[in-house]
């Protein structure tokens, strides 16, 4: 089994390609999905958030408010670090889990890892692959403005808070150009996952 790690930038298309893979049959295990549930309430995330951050990030049935801890930790390193150090361990745990278990069962050829940090987080140990999905800043700007109903400003900020999306390019091994057409994705996602599945 090939175990490939896909990312991207914000409004690149990562989600697009996962979804893809996903259709194609690639056994996808998805971090942001895992994320929510590893702070859960009553888990020992959900505990650990609280404590450092305090119970106004909690909804009124004590699940986490994301949108409220997400805006309190957006722009201040220290407190995304904390956040991560809370969190990252325990999906890291959780994707090993998974991918043990597809191994085990022997699911699929291609377990693709969609993690958005892959790079950042440095989870790069036991990939075969680091595929990124590749859109250019300024179509990646247009994207985000026109999804989110965000300023050129603020999703400028967005943007710049995360690694460039040319640094990202130059780290993979694998890169989706997203920059045209919905069906050129696609092709370049078959032709990607056909060459994946023959060398696994």
């Amino acid at each position: 089994m090939i175990v490939a790690g896909l990312t991207g930038g914000i409004a690149t298309g990562k989600s697009t390609v996962s979804r893809m893979l996903a259709t194609l049959g690639a056994g996808v295990v998805d971090a942001d999905h895992i994320a929510r549930q590893v702070v859960a309430k009553g888990l020992p995330a959900w505990q650990r958030i609280v404590t450092a951050f305090g119970r106004g990030v909690l909804l009124p049935e004590g699940e986490i408010n994301r949108p409220v801890l997400a805006d309190m930790v957006f722009g201040h390193p220290g407190k995304q670090a904390t956040l991560n150090r809370i969190v990252h361990p325990e999906v890291r745990r959780e994707i090993q889990r998974r991918v043990e278990m597809m191994r085990k069962v022997q699911s699929t050829d291609l377990a693709i890892l969609d993690v958005p940090l892959l790079i950042e987080a440095g989870w790069l140990d036991g990939l075969d692959e680091i595929i990124v999905v590749y859109t250019p800043e300024p179509l990646q700007l247009q994207r985000l403005m026109a999804r989110d109903g965000l300023s050129e400003r603020d999703a400028l900020r967005r943007i710049r808070s995360q690694m460039p999306i040319e640094q990202k390019r130059a780290r993979a091994t694998v890169v989706v150009d997203n920059s045209g057409t919905l069906e050129a994705t696609r092709k370049q996602t078959e032709k990607i996952y056909r060459q994946l599945c023959r060398r696994a």
